[in-house]
């Protein structure tokens, strides 16, 4: 049974860090995201990695959030500073579809195949 376990979230002031983590069982993808959504907003891709170390971020988030991933622990971190109001979202962590390749880092929801609950970030100014 494939398992993606969020958690890191909270709330916090403009300005503020969080780090958050997702935990994966019962399977292992090169291509691993994080994505979030707010409430009447579409799903949005956040930050990607891939097999090879390679990323890609949402403009909105380039310089303040990082993307790694521990793979003897099979788990991915994303790592958010100056956050802001906007960033307020639930944070969902993603893996690639079983079988599929991982030939770059996407961010597109359609490429993954397995999805966290969601850890909710609360940014108040």
């Amino acid at each position: 049974q494939v398992q993606l376990v969020e958690s890191g979230g909270g709330s916090v002031q403009a300005g503020g860090s969080l780090r958050l983590s997702c935990a994966a069982s019962g399977y292992s993808s090169y291509c691993m995201g994080w994505f979030r959504q707010a409430p009447g907003n579409e799903r949005e891709g956040v930050a990607a990695t891939d097999g090879v170390g390679r990323t890609t971020y949402e403009d909105s988030v380039k310089g303040r959030f990082t993307i790694s991933r521990d793979n003897a622990k099979n788990t991915l971190y994303l790592q958010m500073n100056s956050l802001k109001p906007e960033d307020t979202a639930m944070y969902y962590c993603a893996a690639g579809r079983r079988g599929a390749g991982c030939n770059y880092p996407s961010r597109r929801p359609s490429d993954f195949g397995y999805w966290g609950q969601g850890t909710q970030v609360t940014v108040s100014a």
